[in-house]
């Protein structure tokens, strides 16, 4: 495959990648993104995303690390991070919200609003918002997602994709989706087997983690989305990170 521009990358170009990487590892995948894009970040918060980062250290090229803080993580994600940070001795670049913008949202409807009026509001402002402004900075990034995380919204997913959600004008956005295809069974076998640091709310049922209000434990059997903006139905269950999802569970990539 020639080597990808980002400013003339076309749907057919990305159709045609997502075919041919689509059963192939993801060691392979992500080193092909790191190889076609400089400017390229992972996008690091959860047990996925560790996962990418060993896989990146290994591979050998230079790789951004970008985390968003919305304010109201747990202890121990903080702690977390700062752990990572040291271990692959990487230059983590941790983005805010817009202080105004939370200041209003909490000055108006206090500090749980989204129990009320659903989470959209608040992540926009604390997550979604941040995260446009560094892909702004980016030609292509790397997340964790993978199918089985939410059958609702995330079992079409493809390992390459147009972000069309964060594309910007004749700015195309490249997001890579190295684990798409594997369970969370494989991730913590890749975490156990390389001794991968993880997030220490894991030993206590916590599977995917946010901030913490909207961020609880699950019961045995439940399945791990569960955990996230429980009073919400599953359809629901995204923060913005990955707005064209719904798209791609139509058929569009």
């Amino acid at each position: 495959m020639s080597e990808l521009k980002a400013s003339c990358i076309t749907e057919l170009d990305i159709n045609n990648l997502e075919l041919e990487y689509r059963a192939k590892s993801p060691q392979d995948i992500l080193k092909f993104a790191l190889e076609q894009f400089d400017n390229i970040a992972i996008s690091f918060s959860g047990a996925e995303d560790i996962v990418l980062i060993d896989m990146a250290s290994r591979i050998g090229k230079n790789f951004q690390v970008f985390s968003i803080d919305t304010g109201r993580l747990h202890p121990e994600t903080y702690q977390f991070l700062d752990k990572v940070r040291k271990h692959y001795c990487i230059k983590l670049d941790v983005v805010f919200p817009e202080p105004t913008e939370v200041e209003s949202l909490v000055r108006e409807k206090g500090l749980f609003s989204f129990y009320e009026d659903n989470h959209k509001e608040c992540c926009g402002i604390r997550k979604v918002r941040p995260l446009r402004r560094q892909l702004s900075t980016l030609n292509a990034w790397i997340t964790g997602q993978r199918h089985d995380q939410n059958p609702s919204t995330r079992a079409n997913i493809p390992v390459i994709q147009i972000d069309t959600a964060f594309s910007i004008g004749d700015r195309t956005l490249i997001k890579f989706n190295p684990l798409a295809n594997w369970s969370s069974v494989q991730v913590w076998q890749y975490i156990q087997s390389y001794n991968v640091p993880y997030n220490q709310l894991h030993t206590k049922g916590f599977i995917s983690i946010g901030c913490e209000p909207c961020t609880r434990a699950i019961l045995p059997n439940q399945h791990e989305r569960q955990g996230r903006w429980w009073w919400e139905d599953a359809s629901e269950k995204e923060c913005g990170f990955h707005g064209n999802n719904n798209m791609s569970q139509n058929g569009f990539h």
